[in-house]
This record gives C-alpha cells, sequence and structure tokens, in this order.
C-alpha cells in the first residue's frame, strides 16, 4: 500500500510540475477589442426634382472597437424607386474609400429588393469617423435622367 501511495504522489506531482510549466511556457493570447454600442444608421434618399420620389433607404447599425482599428456594421439597403439598383459606399477618415460586400437579401415592405451587409472590417490603423454616402438615379421629368448622393451623419470613434 505504502509503494501506491507513493507512486500516486510522485505522479501526481509530476503532472502538476508539468501543468504549471505548460501555463508558464504557452503565450498569452491577445485580448480582444471590445465593441462599444450600436449606432443607429439612417439614410432616406429622395429625388430632388420637386417630386421627392424614394429611391432608396440605409439603415441599420455601427460599431467601433476599443482597439480604434476595426468596426462593424449591420445595415439593409431598401431598394425603393431608383434605377439602376441604388449603392452606397462607406467613408473611413473623410478620405478612404470602402465599397461594401453585400452578404444577403431579405424582403422588406416597400422595396424591390433589400440588400444586407454585415461585415467586421478591420481598417488596418485608427478609425477617427466613418460617413455613408448614399447614390441613387431616377428618370424626371421631361424622361431626363438624374443621379444623386446622400450623406449620412459622421459617426465619430468615441475611443480616439
Amino acid at each position: 500500500m505504502a509503494v501506491r501511495s507513493k507512486v500516486r504522489r510522485l505522479t501526481t506531482s509530476t503532472a502538476i510540475a508539468i501543468s504549471a510549466l505548460a501555463t508558464t511556457l504557452l503565450p498569452l493570447t491577445p485580448a480582444h477589442a471590445a465593441y462599444g454600442p450600436d449606432n443607429p444608421v439612417y439614410v432616406q434618399l429622395v429625388s430632388n426634382d420637386g417630386n421627392a420620389t424614394q429611391l432608396a433607404r440605409l439603415d441599420g447599425t455601427l460599431a467601433f472597437d476599443n482597439g480604434n482599428t476595426k468596426y462593424r456594421y449591420s445595415l439593409r439597403l431598401c431598394w425603393q424607386h431608383a434605377y439602376p439598383a441604388p449603392s452606397f459606399k462607406i467613408i473611413v477618415n473623410g478620405t478612404s474609400t470602402v465599397w461594401p460586400v453585400q452578404t444577403g437579401t431579405t424582403s422588406v415592405a416597400g422595396c424591390q429588393q433589400t440588400y444586407v451587409y454585415n461585415t467586421e472590417a478591420n481598417f488596418g490603423s485608427t478609425v477617427r469617423n466613418i460617413r455613408f454616402d448614399v447614390t441613387g438615379g431616377w428618370f424626371g421629368p421631361g424622361n431626363n435622367y438624374q443621379m444623386r448622393t446622400k450623406s449620412s451623419g459622421t459617426y465619430d470613434n468615441p475611443y480616439n
């Protein structure tokens, strides 16, 4: 019995020592950036020919990470009466244009089609602010084709 006890203690002690050594030698995993609160995004694009035809609507949320280099968005682009389909771009720090990648479609009342964009974007350097520009076209009076772009407000990153 005494021999088993010594073997068990030796095995347990060895296992504890190996475990402690492994813990100290393993690299620490980097801390994950935490996202701040979701900011509501809403841009309604209408024609400016006097008819105020609803062309497109962008809505959803935007959040910044506390590491200052990433942001995430969950957006829907509603195609109302624009021709052809509307589009939008993301302007980072007032100068860098990012074209969003569509991740799906959905049905929303009042929309011909609704495009979905859900992404976590790593900008690679400090994100100070973001703006969304929505563009759509239409045939106005006299069957003249017109285009218009409307910008959202600027969303400032609260972490810098």
